[in-house]
């Protein structure tokens, strides 16, 4: 018995062939953010478990602080966005609105809308919190944060953001902001979170958002109750109100001490 035939291997051109220089280019494209060699594709159950235990790091020193914070109103937004502008203001006004009810004041950490979320909470004597990520660019974290860390992922970052907050407010971004109010929309629309309410502040910026969510909900691929999970306002006071009917009295949320650190665990508490 002869083997059969088999057809040649093509073989690949000097245009299709694995230099020593892409070989380079692609270790450096691994290096520069832990979310590239994460996300590159399969590689040794060594690298991996190396990830699994970066992973369960990020969530760790996320708990470790994040436990004495308190309850938690999670602002996002452009980091672009100038001081002076009209929704920087806005952002400000809500950071220090929902400081005088007793929240604290969660955001990436970094300028813009950010920034004028925390320095907003932070103007009015209230706790003011930013979740930096580790990038190949410097995020500068701005100075009105009480309390910070830098997590090494996207999406550990995006469940912290997510996790100890009661509300969600949405002002002008980009495709980072969309990304944060649509995984937080997919969250409460699948029963995954609780009926938290979500603000989207910036009519004029939003408005052909919202038309394209009704339209979704016209064309049935998303139910006809899911656009109103968004609540859509530019008015501070509209939004305080919102805060206080679907998150401080539906949950029941009551101003109460902190817990307590342990210096076993070298644990710090959130102080001015």
């Amino acid at each position: 018995m002869t083997t059969p035939d088999c057809p040649d291997a093509p073989q690949p051109t000097p245009d299709h062939g694995i230099s020593e220089k892409d070989i380079l280019e692609q270790e450096i494209f691994e290096l520069v953010s832990p979310d590239h060699s994460f996300l590159s594709g399969p590689r040794s159950r060594l690298h991996d478990f190396g990830t699994l235990f970066r992973v369960s790091l990020d969530f760790l020193r996320a708990f470790r602080v994040l436990h004495f914070v308190g309850p938690c109103v999670t602002i996002f937004g452009s980091a672009r966005t100038k001081p002076g502008t009209t929704y920087y203001e806005l952002a400000r006004r809500m950071g220090e609105a929902c400081a005088k009810l007793g929240f604290t004041v969660m955001t990436g950490g970094g300028s813009g809308i950010m920034e004028a979320a925390n320095r907003g909470a932070f103007e009015a004597g209230g706790r003011s919190i930013g979740v930096n990520i580790e990038l190949p660019f410097e995020q500068h974290l701005n100075p009105y944060v009480q309390k910070s860390f830098t997590m090494r992922y996207f999406f550990t970052r995006k469940t912290v953001l997510i996790k100890y907050s009661y509300a969600f407010i949405v002002l002008p971004g980009g495709a980072g902001t969309l990304d944060e109010m649509f995984e937080t929309m997919t969250l409460i629309q699948t029963g995954k979170l609780r009926n938290f309410p979500v603000i989207l502040m910036g009519k004029d910026y939003w408005q052909p958002l919202v038309d394209f969510l009704y339209k979704m909900a016209e064309e049935g691929t998303v139910s006809p109750q899911d656009p109103d999970i968004v609540f859509f306002t530019d008015d501070v006071e509209e939004a305080v109100a919102e805060l206080q009917r679907h998150a401080v009295r539906q949950f029941g949320l009551r101003r109460r001490r902190l817990p307590k650190p342990s210096p076993l665990l070298d644990e710090e508490s959130l102080k001015r």
